[in-house]
């Protein structure tokens, strides 16, 4: 029968002490058969239970003394040993669980880092410093404050709702309130991140920044609580004199307005226009999807007077861009609002009243261009909205754009294209020789 070790008290294993000879030494100390206190011979101390485990002798490391006490030893020594009884062995139990820890832990990441994570990998994709700023502004002023210490796991529906709702303003409203058409974008990128996060082994489940099926059901959409303001635009009965005004000037800013208002184009997409983009035989210039806003080629038809703009510009050595700046470098936005703003002033210098927006009342805007063509399309011709649209690559939201897309239409919108120069150049003033197109 093997022996029984005494019991001892807490107070006899704190008298206990290192004998003084070589390596560590134990102590039995009873109430549980293997239970052993360990003494190094610099004093430190700490709990072994020696069991056998199948056909193997184990040794169980149960904590330190004295941050466990005697009783809690002996408690942690028989829930080991009630463990082997069930055909468990707590070493390889509390392997499994220490790798499971490290291994979470490895996974873990918050939702700052994710941030860091995602914009270190997508905004590799945009060619537009401006787009890759919106996306990094927006996430760090209204979703990291928020957001930035959670775990991307823990994200849950209604922390998104929280960093959307959140005041922004001293009347009380939020941001889904105050800047929709931001907090939507916001929202996108929100979902980008989590996205990332996922695929990247950060986080499990659905998406809780997704709109279908989630967040649709608990706000307002967008498009109904936006406060559309939109850019200040030439006037249709202005814009034959706008033109002349325009051309009537020098420097890259008035060129590239003209080339702007000829082809219906957004501002940045005149900036950045290359001469590799340019078809001149076929006149068709192809922007590239990273250097458009809806992230799609867009194929524009050029009219005669956009050609000979073009046929007209100096090409610089070393330099591909089409409308440089006088430094070398992308024309700024400043220089067409600077451009156009002349423009306006002169005329109201001159006794006239300027180019001033029908609704709003303000001095039209490089970005208004676009509205002066759509309004003409709408007001003055028979081509059909949805072709006008796709012209200005907007998304329609119709079955229609499907099929103009497919198709592209490239001549059809060529010949509307080239009766909105007609207009604009007054060799077909009113409008009178344009038919629709279908």
């Amino acid at each position: 029968m093997p022996r029984v070790a005494k019991e001892l008290t807490a107070l006899d294993v704190k008298r206990l002490g290192h004998p003084g000879t070589a390596g560590n030494a134990t102590f039995a100390v009873g109430g549980v058969s293997g239970l052993l206190l360990q003494i190094t011979p610099n004093g430190g101390r700490t709990w072994l239970l020696r069991v056998t485990v199948g056909d193997k002798r184990r040794e169980l490391g149960l904590g330190g003394y004295p941050d466990v006490t005697l009783a809690q030893a002996r408690d942690r020594a028989r829930e080991a040993k009630d463990q082997i009884r069930r055909g468990i062995d707590p070493i390889e139990e509390r392997k499994a669980a220490r790798a499971a820890l490290v291994s979470a832990q490895k996974r873990s990441m918050t939702f700052a880092d994710a941030v860091t994570g995602c914009l270190t990998s997508k905004l590799e994709g945009f060619k537009n410093p401006k787009h890759r700023d919106q996306w990094r502004n927006t996430l760090q002023t209204y979703a990291v404050p928020e957001l930035g210490g959670m775990m991307v796991q823990d994200v849950t529906v209604q922390d998104v709702l929280r960093v959307l709702n959140q005041p922004v303003n001293d009347a009380g409203e939020t941001l889904w309130q105050a800047k929709t058409v931001t907090a939507d974008r916001l929202r996108g990128r929100i979902e980008a991140v989590l996205s990332w996060a996922t695929v990247s082994g950060h986080r499990t489940g659905d998406n809780p920044a997704r709109w279908v099926g989630n967040l649709k059901e608990l706000l307002p959409a967008a498009n109904k609580v936006a406060k559309i303001e939109n850019w200040p635009a030439v006037q249709i009965e202005d814009a034959q004199r706008w033109l002349k005004a325009i051309r009537s000037r020098e420097g890259v800013g008035a060129r590239g307005l003209e080339f702007i208002a000829f082809t219906a184009v957004r501002s940045q997409e005149v900036r950045g226009a290359v001469w590799d983009e340019f078809d001149m035989k076929t006149g068709i210039w192809t922007i590239p999807a990273e250097r458009m806003k809806m992230d799609k080629e867009h194929r524009v038809p050029l009219c005669r007077e956009a050609i000979n703009l073009l046929e007209a510009r100096p090409r610089l050595k070393d330099n591909p861009l089409v409308f440089p700046a006088p430094q070398g470098g992308e024309m700024s936005d400043a220089t067409l609002s600077a451009a156009m703003k002349r423009v306006h002033l002169a005329d109201v210098e001159a006794g006239g009243a300027g180019y001033i927006d029908r609704v709003s009342k303000r001095p039209a805007v490089p970005h208004g261009l676009r509205s002066t063509f759509r309004d003409w399309v709408g007001e003055r011709t028979g081509f059909p909205g949805d072709m006008a649209e796709v012209a200005l690559a907007h998304k329609v939201a119709s079955g229609v754009e499907a099929a103009y897309r497919r198709g592209d239409m490239i001549e059809k919108r060529r010949a509307m294209m080239s009766a909105w120069a007609d207009f604009l150049t007054e060799k077909d003033p009113g409008g009178a020789n344009i038919v629709r197109i279908g």
